[in-house]
């Protein structure tokens, strides 16, 4: 089994690849030391058997006439939990696949689950087991062994099938619609933005007072700059405990930020100690009353057991209708409607509200019971 090394072949690939219907896609890479993703393997395979790998490392490549296939819009690209493979086709060809369908999405919606893994709908759908002995493979490295690359290549010749199936499922349910959404939000440029003035959302939800999430806003968007400027993982600048750290105690001398226990004996006296009390200075200087708590953050007063009701209901609905929660609606989308009937979540719109969000209302107002019955949970309307 070869790798394809060479625009030439490459080319010729995609040539075929654009005549048929759809293609199959995953992309295997290394991020462990890098901030940014090395692609080190692409997969490809289409309805008509054909497969290929292509080597993204070898020195004669050059990926255009991949990322023109990626732009085809007369051919479906398919994925399984696409958003790392995305990102990746984003960052190196800006452009993100069209036309698109993400499995995983898509089976949430026939009914298998919330996130279901590729290796469980290869078994459920295309009746067919996945050798996993190369899993852990370190893709950079050359050359690759037979099993490896045959490992590599069921990753898209299986998503065949998988594809088909879905893909017929949902046309004879009528739910091709519900991903739209979905699909947007994985198609969409400012998904794989990594704005350093976001980073510190990653880390918000544990801050509870405005002057904290200030300087952990600062603290944050610095570390992300510096990953980002040396392509290394944000831990490598600083880790998540001592960014906390950092902006709960808000240390503003050398000697304060050499007594967190986090920071590690010295640092507070290098060029890294230096930018993190600038970042507690800048955090200091923000105006707080642009500061808005995490969503998390914010008391939901006496609501914890509507809440939980809502989940029951939830999780009842989806069961009904073959469906997984996790595409419906969040613990946090659940905990808006019990404070708000118009709040502006998701569920609360289109065919979500229509399948659960009208329920979800009914049950806040007394409108809807829920009943056991032969160990299953029974909605019923109240007159």
């Amino acid at each position: 089994m070869d790798l394809i090394d060479t625009t030439a072949a490459l080319a010729d690939a995609c040539t075929r690849f654009a005549a048929q219907s759809f293609v199959t896609v995953d992309t295997e890479f290394m991020r462990e030391t890098t901030y940014y993703p090395k692609l080190c393997l692409i997969q490809m395979a289409a309805p008509d058997g054909s497969g290929v790998l292509v080597d993204p490392l070898a020195p004669e490549l050059d990926l255009a006439p991949f990322f023109a296939l990626m732009a085809d819009e007369g051919v479906v690209k398919v994925f399984h939990s696409a958003r790392q493979d995305l990102e990746i086709i984003w960052l190196l060809g800006g452009l993100l696949p069209q036309p698109f369908f993400d499995t995983q999405v898509a089976a949430m919606v026939c009914g298998y689950g919330d996130s279901v893994s590729y290796e469980q709908l290869v078994n459920d759908v295309a009746k067919a087991k996945i050798d996993k002995s190369s899993r852990f493979t370190d893709w950079s490295r050359r050359p690759l062994s037979d099993a490896q690359l045959s490992y590599a290549l069921s990753d898209v010749t299986h998503l065949v099938k998988v594809y088909e199936v879905l893909a017929g499922q949902l046309l004879s349910t009528d739910r091709g619609e519900w991903l739209d959404e979905e699909m947007s939000v994985l198609t969409s440029p400012e998904t794989y933005k990594a704005d350093p003035g976001q980073a510190w959302r990653r880390l918000g939800g544990r801050m509870r007072k405005p002057r904290e999430i200030a300087v952990l806003m600062e603290i944050a968007a610095w570390r992300e700059r510096e990953a980002q400027s040396r392509n290394v993982p944000r831990g490598r600048i600083l880790k998540d405990e001592a960014v906390i750290d950092v902006a709960s105690s808000a240390p503003r001398s050398v000697e304060a930020l050499g007594r967190l226990r986090s920071i590690p004996a010295g640092f507070e006296r290098s060029r890294t100690g230096t930018d993190i009390l600038a970042a507690v200075e800048r955090g200091f200087a923000r105006d707080l009353s642009d500061i808005a708590l995490p969503e998390r953050s914010r008391s939901r007063g006496g609501n914890g057991a509507l809440v939980e009701l809502l989940k029951v209901l939830l999780k009842a609905v989806c069961e009904t209708e073959g469906v997984a929660p996790k595409i419906i609606a969040t613990v946090d989308d659940l905990e808006a409607i019990a404070e708000d009937d118009h709040a502006d979540v998701p569920v609360l719109h289109g065919w979500r509200r229509a399948l659960f969000g009208e329920k979800a209302l009914a049950l806040k107002s007394g409108r809807l019971a829920l009943s056991a019955e032969r160990g299953r949970v029974v909605v019923r309307e109240l007159p």
